[in-house]
C-alpha cells in the first residue's frame, strides 16, 4: 500500500508537472512574415538571428515563415496569421489601409525604387500608349512596382491579354521570350537580373511613375497591447549586426505612404476585368461607346 506520504508527493509533482505543461502550451507565440520569391532557406539564415533575439527578449515563440511571392503574403495577412510582417511596399499599403496593421519601422531599401515597364530592345514599342492591344506581364497582386503602380500608369488602355509572373526575374523571362510586348519590374530588379539574359536585351518605357517609399516592419492589430511595447523595444535596442541583417532602420521614422495607398485604392475598381481577353484597363463607367 502506497503511504499518505508518498501519495501527496507524486500528487503535488503531477500537479506542478501539468502546470508547466500548460505554461509551455499558453506561450505567446508570433509569426514573422517575409517575401522570400523563393529563395526560403537564404531568407531564413538572413531573419535567424533575429528570430532569436526577439524569442528571447519577449519570452516568446517565434516562427519565421517565408512567403513565395505577394499573393501567399497577403492571404496571409488578410486572416491577420502574420504577426510581425517585413512588408514589401505594396504589401505595405494594403495591410495599412485595410488590414489595421500598425507601421513600426522602414526598411532599408533603394531611395529611388520606382516601377519600369521593359521591353525587349529590338521592339517597336516605343512608349507606353504603343502597349494599345499588346500583352503584358504583371508581377502578383500585393506587389507595388509588378501590380499596383504599372496598373496605374497603364489606365485607359486596353490590352490583348494580361499574364502574371511569380517572380520579377520571370516578368524578365517573358519578355525576353516573346511571350508578352512587356513587363512590369522595379529598376532595382532590372538592374539586378537584366544582365542574367545578355548585354542590352532590354530597354525600359518613358515613364512619369511616382518613386516608391521603401517597405516596412509592420505589426498585427491582434497583437496585445503589452506584447507590441515589447517587440518595439527589443527591436529599438537590438544590436547594429542583428539590425543590419534583418534590414529595418531605427532611427527615422516610418515613410510617408498616402499616394502608394492612394494608388490601391484607384487600382481596386480598374481591375474587375484584368484577365479578360482583351482585358481593359477602365471601369466600365468609361467604357468608350
Amino acid at each position: 500500500m502506497v503511504s499518505r506520504r508518498l501519495f501527496l508527493s507524486q500528487f503535488l509533482m503531477g500537479l506542478l508537472a501539468g502546470c508547466a505543461t500548460e505554461k509551455l502550451v499558453t506561450r505567446n507565440k508570433l509569426v514573422i512574415g517575409i517575401v522570400s520569391y523563393g529563395e526560403g532557406n537564404k531568407t531564413i539564415d538572413q531573419y535567424g538571428r533575429f528570430q532569436d533575439y526577439l524569442a528571447t527578449q519577449t519570452n516568446t515563440l517565434i516562427e519565421l515563415e517565408p512567403a513565395f511571392n505577394e499573393v501567399k503574403a497577403l492571404e496571409q495577412i488578410q486572416r491577420h496569421n502574420w504577426s510581425l510582417v517585413f512588408a514589401t511596399p505594396g504589401l505595405a499599403a494594403v495591410a495599412i489601409s485595410q488590414e489595421k496593421y500598425l507601421p513600426l519601422f522602414s526598411m532599408e531599401g533603394s531611395p529611388n525604387l520606382r516601377s519600369v515597364l521593359v521591353v525587349r530592345k529590338d521592339s517597336p514599342v516605343q512608349k507606353i500608349l504603343d502597349l494599345q492591344n499588346q500583352a503584358i506581364a504583371l508581377g502578383q497582386i500585393g506587389s507595388a512596382t509588378g501590380y499596383y503602380l504599372p496598373i496605374y500608369e497603364l489606365y485607359g488602355l486596353k490590352l490583348a491579354e494580361i499574364l502574371f509572373a511569380p517572380t520579377p526575374k520571370a516578368i524578365l523571362e517573358m519578355v525576353n521570350s516573346g511571350e508578352v510586348a512587356a513587363g512590369a519590374v522595379s529598376k532595382t530588379e532590372y538592374d539586378r537580373f537584366s544582365s542574367e539574359f545578355g548585354q542590352q536585351k532590354f530597354r525600359i518605357l518613358p515613364s512619369v511613375s511616382q518613386g516608391v517609399p521603401p517597405g516596412m516592419v509592420l505589426l498585427s492589430p491582434t497583437v496585445e497591447r503589452n506584447l507590441q511595447e515589447q517587440i518595439v523595444t527589443a527591436m529599438k535596442s537590438a544590436s547594429p549586426t542583428i539590425i543590419a541583417e534583418a534590414g529595418y532602420i531605427t532611427n527615422v521614422p516610418p515613410p510617408d505612404y498616402t499616394f502608394l495607398i492612394e494608388v490601391v485604392k484607384r487600382v481596386k475598381p480598374i481591375v474587375t476585368r484584368i484577365r479578360q481577353k482583351p482585358a481593359p484597363l477602365y471601369e466600365k463607367n468609361d467604357e468608350k461607346k
